[in-house]
C-alpha cells in the first residue's frame, strides 16, 4: 500500500499526461510556454482570484509574495508553530523575524486567540514592527479566516494565505487560495494538486502586484526588455512540462478526485471515531485532505502503532514531530514550550494514515483492521 499513490493516478491519466508532455517537447517551449499561461488562467478562475503566477515551488511563492510587501529586518511575520518550515523560513531569509503562534488542537490550524495575543505582545515589546500574518491551511483545511481577517484589519496587517496543503478546500463556499491580500500554493507531488517535480503559484487580485510578481520570478526583468532588470528578483519559473502535467491532473482533481478523498475521509472517520480522536471539519469548512491525521493517546502508543503498521506493509507518517519553535534554526529565539501547549500535544500524538483519491473502501478496511490488531 502507498501512502499517496501517485502511480495509481498516473495509470488513470497516462494518456492525457503523456500527450501533454510530448506536445511540450515537440514545441520546444520549455520555459514559460503557453501551457503555463493556460494553467495559470484555469487556476485563477477556480480559486476565484483575478491572477495566478506560476513559480518554481511553494517556498518561492511565499518568498516572492513577502518581497512584494518589502518584508525585511525589523518586521514581525506571524505564522503557525505547527507547519512546514517554509511558512516561517521565507520570512527569515528576507531578514524578518517569524513570530510563531500556537494552534487550535481540533483543526491543527493557527489559533486566532493565540494570534491576537502574539500581536499584542510584539506591540508591547516595541522591538519589531508587526507586518503580516501567514495563516497555513494545514492538512487540506483552510485556516479560520472568519476570525483572522478581522484581527489583521484591526492591527493593520497584511495577510498571506499559505495554501500549500489547502488547495481545493473551502470556507463558507469560498475556495482556499482566495483569502487575504495574496495567497500561495505548492505543486509538490504529494500535495492535493501535485506535479512531477517542484512547482508553486501565487494568487492576487491586484494588476500591479501581478506584473511585479511576473518580473520578480524572472530576476526582476522589465516587461519590455528582458535585459533591463528593474529590481532584484529570483529565478523561479514554473516550467512548461510541469504545467502540461498539472492540467490533466487539475481536471481530474475538480471532476472526481476531491469528492473521492472526502469519501475516503468519511470511511476512515466512521470506522475510527470510537477508537481515536479523528479529524474535525467544522461547519462551513471543506477539506481537500492533504493528510488524514488522527490523534493517538500518547507518543508511546503512536510509536507502537507505527511500528506494527510497518510490519504489515502499511505506511504512516508523523506531520510534524516538532513545532517550529523546537527547530535548531530558531533555537536562538529561546522560545518556551509553555507558550505552545497545543503544538506540543499535537507533535506527541499525531499520526497520518494513507490518504489519496484512489484508496478503496477495502483498503480503508485493511488499514483500520490492522490498527485494531496493533492497538
Amino acid at each position: 500500500m502507498q501512502f499517496r499513490d501517485l502511480g495509481a493516478q498516473y495509470k488513470v491519466l497516462k494518456t492525457e499526461i503523456d500527450a501533454g508532455i510530448h506536445e511540450v517537447i515537440d514545441s520546444s517551449a520549455f520555459i514559460l510556454g503557453k501551457t503555463v499561461t493556460e494553467l495559470e488562467n484555469m487556476l485563477a478562475e477556480y480559486v476565484g482570484r483575478k491572477y495566478c503566477i506560476g513559480c518554481a515551488n511553494g517556498t518561492d511563492a511565499l518568498q516572492l509574495a513577502l518581497m512584494i510587501w518589502g518584508v525585511g529586518p525589523g518586521d514581525a511575520i506571524f505564522t503557525s508553530d505547527f507547519t512546514y518550515f517554509a511558512s516561517a523560513g521565507t520570512a527569515s531569509i528576507l531578514g524578518a523575524t517569524p513570530v510563531l503562534v500556537d494552534i487550535d488542537l481540533e483543526t491543527f490550524n493557527i489559533s486566532p486567540e493565540a494570534l491576537e495575543k502574539a500581536i499584542q505582545k510584539v506591540l508591547a515589546e516595541g522591538k519589531l514592527k508587526p507586518k503580516a500574518i501567514v495563516p497555513v491551511d494545514l492538512f487540506g483545511q483552510p485556516a479560520d479566516f472568519t476570525m483572522i481577517l478581522p484581527i489583521a484589519e484591526k492591527y493593520g496587517l497584511k495577510v498571506l494565505e499559505d495554501g500549500a496543503q489547502g488547495f481545493g478546500g473551502s470556507l463558507n463556499g469560498r475556495r482556499a487560495c482566495s483569502f487575504g491580500d495574496m495567497s500561495t500554493t505548492s505543486f509538490f507531488p504529494a500535495k492535493p494538486l501535485g506535479c512531477y517535480g517542484d512547482g508553486g503559484a501565487i494568487f492576487t487580485d491586484d494588476a500591479e502586484v501581478d506584473a511585479r510578481l511576473r518580473s520578480l520570478r524572472a530576476q526582476g526583468k522589465s516587461s519590455v526588455d528582458k535585459y533591463d532588470n528593474r529590481e532584484i528578483g529570483m529565478n523561479s519559473r514554473l516550467d512548461t512540462l510541469q504545467a502540461a502535467i498539472l492540467i490533466p491532473k487539475f481536471k481530474a482533481f475538480v471532476e472526481y478526485e476531491l469528492d473521492a478523498v472526502n469519501r475516503v475521509a468519511n470511511w476512515y472517520t466512521q470506522r475510527l471515531k470510537d477508537m481515536f480522536v479523528t479529524p474535525i471539519v467544522p461547519e462551513g469548512f471543506y477539506s481537500s485532505w492533504a493528510q488524514y491525521t488522527i490523534l493517538m493517546d500518547s507518543r508511546d502508543e503512536r510509536y507502537v502503532m507505527q511500528k506494527y503498521l510497518k510490519t504489515q506493509g502499511i505506511p504512516s507518517m508523523v506531520y510534524y514531530p516538532r513545532g517550529l519553535h523546537k527547530q535548531e534554526a530558531y533555537r536562538w529565539m529561546n522560545l518556551d514550550d509553555s507558550d505552545y501547549p497545543n503544538t506540543i500535544e499535537a507533535t506527541s500524538r499525531v499520526l497520518s494514515l494513507p490518504m489519496h483519491p484512489y484508496l478503496t473502501e477495502d483498503d480503508v478496511d485493511t488499514v483500520v483492521k490492522t490498527m485494531m490488531k496493533g492497538r
